[in-house]
């Protein structure tokens, strides 16, 4: 074997550095007890030899996989492509290793959790807006640390739970629709059972509501937060009577339903009106150009691992919910106020 492509051993930076295999154990564990001199040599010898220490042979020595699970259920969604980027980047900023988990067609949080201890995971991090309560929960009661980023807020959270007010982005929303003067307008929510859609279409309706004059509104759901189920759902919609303007409750809803809208040969904003949530890159493309309620993901996900990387070392730290301000963003797909 070539001696360059042979791989370099904890035992061979031994011998080079001349000490013993404990004392480069030592070296490359956190909070291990070691001199200042011993280090200098050891990582020297390491540097010299190109030794990168073996993570899964540390973890058995401090216990510690530094290892997060990353779950999520929504993978047709582009949106989460930017999510998982941030997400995968920022935990490996710090050390540790994001264990990508798909619970895309999984009901039983029980499972999940079973799962995931067979990885011996040290946190979790559940990045969904649509996976209940339920999961984040099951692995708070099975002492792992876990966050739930873009869940659903809570005044006394029951776990760490990341994200924005889905009730106030409702009422944003509505508030556009009434300022253009619509008469006749429509809630498209994502999946019924979603509780980002119980809360957007609670705040949507809220507000629509309580307006004087009163204003027509419908409501309907489709099967998933992706392109294909915005489309299939708005083709429903225009084989009826079309409201003026939908607010569609995510970016990807809001472009498969423009889709269809072109399709059948009407013009938004002229004939319908629509807007969105998230504002994704896509949305700001030139042929979408979708006006949108844009969620902060960079703040959400930072402040996610800032508390999961708390966790770590405090893993009974009491649940907080943190909100973050979202805004309107002004594209070309709503007519003007009034």
């Amino acid at each position: 074997m070539n001696p360059v492509d042979a791989a370099v051993t904890l035992k061979d930076v031994a011998e080079r550095a001349g000490v013993s295999r404990s004392a480069v154990s030592r070296t490359f564990t956190d909070g291990a007890s070691v001199s200042e001199k011993m280090r200098r040599k050891v990582e020297k010898a390491a540097r010299d030899l190109g030794y990168t220490p073996n993570a899964l042979a540390s973890s058995l020595t401090t216990g510690r996989t530094r290892l997060i699970g990353l779950v999520s259920n929504n993978f047709h969604n582009p949106i989460f492509l930017e999510v998982f980027d941030l997400f995968t980047r920022g935990l490996q900023e710090r050390g540790l290793r994001p264990l990508l988990v798909n619970l895309s067609d999984e009901t039983d949080p029980a499972n999940s959790v079973k799962m995931l201890r067979q990885y011996s995971v040290d946190g979790v991090v559940v990045a969904s807006s649509t996976l209940p309560p339920a999961f984040s929960q099951a692995f708070r009661d099975a002492r792992m640390p876990v966050v739930h980023s873009f869940g659903r807020h809570s005044s006394t959270p029951q776990v760490h739970v990341v994200g924005i007010d889905n009730v106030e982005c409702g009422r944003i929303a509505a508030r556009e629709l009434l300022a253009r003067g619509y008469k006749h307008v429509g809630f498209l929510g994502g999946p019924k059972s979603a509780t980002s859609t119980q809360d957007r279409l609670e705040g949507f309706m809220s507000e629509i509501t309580s307006h004087k004059p009163k204003i027509k509104v419908t409501r309907s759901f489709a099967s998933a937060y992706s392109y294909e189920a915005g489309r299939v759902e708005m083709n429903r919609l225009l084989r009826t009577t079309p409201a003026e303007a939908y607010f569609c409750g995510d970016d990807v809803l809001s472009i498969g339903a423009l889709s269809a809208v072109q399709k059948h040969g009407l013009k938004v904003p002229d004939d319908i009106g629509l807007i969105g949530l998230n504002d994704m890159e896509m949305a700001g493309w030139e042929n979408i150009s979708l006006t949108t309620i844009r969620q902060p993901i960079r703040q959400i996900i930072s402040s996610s691992i800032e508390i999961i990387v708390a966790m770590l070392d405090d893993p009974d730290r009491y649940p907080e919910a943190r909100l973050f301000p979202s805004q309107l963003v002004e594209r070309d797909t709503l007519r003007p106020r009034l």
